[in-house]
């Protein structure tokens, strides 16, 4: 699940939707779909998959939510989203530590690059996945950068905003692990422009932190004081994000 953010032409209830997605009420934003087309099963899977990476719960509502969304598709690509869900909760589980999920994740993501046709919609947020799984899970940042770009370039072709926020970041995550700073912290404040754009507060506060890394003190300071006032106003959330906004202590070594 990727999702433009709001426009002056979105429906009323993708704009609720966004709302409380966007501010890491996802349970919320999946009850307000209806449960008649794949279209909205999907949507509600994506929804319910993305707070389990987000929070670390909710694994038992994501796998519901995903066996109905598999039972409901329909066509190809319609099949090829589900997998890319299972996918990625099979991803997250396994980056959490909740279970070895990792040939599940690698599995269900060939699935679904054998039914997405190239140049599809849904491809840009597949190769972005491939791209998570390679970089996280098997240690491949060659290859990740490579789906990274892939996806970079599929979400600019199909104007899909808040996935090349994410993109971008990830782009600039390797070039600071190759001591880039300069070319990370670009891509950095990229994806923070974008997300602020679009009010997408729970990936505000980690795009802050990831800048931060870049910049030195007392910038550094700020973003990471700016980050935590978000990371609290959203309860915690995104879990992961309490070990990123702890400062380096003086004199250690920084990537």
């Amino acid at each position: 699940m990727s999702g433009n953010g709001t426009t002056a032409g979105d429906d009323p209830l993708q704009t609720a939707v966004w709302r409380l997605r966007s501010r890491a009420c996802w349970a919320d934003a999946a009850a307000l779909l209806p449960s008649d087309t794949p279209a909205y099963t999907l949507q509600r899977a994506g929804l319910m998959v993305e707070r389990c990476l987000y929070t670390e719960r909710g694994w038992e509502e994501a796998e519901d939510a995903l066996r109905t969304a598999e039972a409901a598709a329909r066509s190809d690509e319609e099949r090829g989203a589900a997998a890319c869900e299972r996918g990625q909760l099979a991803y997250a589980a396994t980056l959490h530590g909740v279970r070895d999920r990792a040939d599940e994740a690698r599995a269900a993501l060939g699935r679904a690059a054998a039914l997405i046709p190239p140049g599809a919609p849904g491809r840009a947020l597949l190769d972005f996945r491939r791209g998570l799984l390679a970089e996280n899970l098997t240690s491949s940042p060659q290859a990740a950068r490579a789906a990274y770009r892939r996806a970079h370039a599929g979400a600019s072709a199909h104007a899909d905003p808040l996935l090349l926020s994410s993109t971008w970041r990830h782009l600039a995550g390797l070039a600071l692990r190759d001591g880039d700073v300069s070319e990370a912290r670009h891509g950095f404040a990229e994806s923070l422009r974008i997300r602020e754009e679009l009010g997408y507060l729970v990936g505000t506060a980690p795009a802050l932190a990831s800048l931060a890394d870049t910049e030195s003190e007392p910038e550094a300071s700020r973003l990471r004081e700016e980050a935590g006032r978000l990371f609290r106003l959203l309860g915690g959330v995104p879990t992961w994000l309490a070990r990123q906004l702890t400062p380096p202590s003086p004199g250690a070594a920084t990537a």
